[in-house]
């Protein structure tokens, strides 16, 4: 991958493989279905399939499910930008619901916005995908922010 073309540079070569391993490790995205289809530095997308299990009394994707893509989207955004053995925590976010989750599939877009030592701010956006046809059905800017690896960290 040539990092030059984008607008941040990892801090360390292994930055897709370290996100994917992180993310493999989260078992709500397992529940839920959602596959980490992008990785690149500041960037991440990730997919799910509309179920009727994750819906609300309406029908549309429950907007639990939605935060919970893009907020893992936006997270391992800024995850990729991290030092080696450091760790990513939500410390805070704001969402903005546009259309009902209504769609056969919903891709989570999250991209970091400034990158910090400590702290970084991202925003995301969630479309939901009918007959190929994109429409914007969430946005979120949220802060995302580094930590050590440490025991209670990794469930060790």
């Amino acid at each position: 991958m040539d990092a030059s073309k984008y607008e941040f540079a990892p801090s360390v070569e292994d930055f897709e493989h370290r996100v994917r391993t992180s993310f493999s490790q989260q078992q709500v995205m397992t529940l839920i279905g959602a596959t980490l289809v992008t990785v690149v530095p500041g960037q991440v997308e990730i997919r799910i399939r509309f179920r009727p299990d994750l819906t609300q009394q309406h029908g549309f994707l429950h907007a639990g499910i939605i935060t919970t893509i893009v907020d893992s989207a936006c997270g391992y955004a800024a995850f990729t930008l991290m030092p080696s053995g450091a760790e990513v925590l939500t410390v805070e976010y704001k969402v903005n619901f546009i259309a009902p989750g209504k769609g056969e599939q919903f891709i989570a877009r999250g991209k970091v916005i400034k990158s910090g030592r400590i702290i970084s701010f991202c925003t995301g956006e969630v479309f939901a995908i009918s007959e190929e046809e994109l429409k914007l059905v969430a946005t979120i800017s949220a802060t995302m922010m580094t930590i050590e690896r440490r025991a209670e960290t990794t469930g060790v």
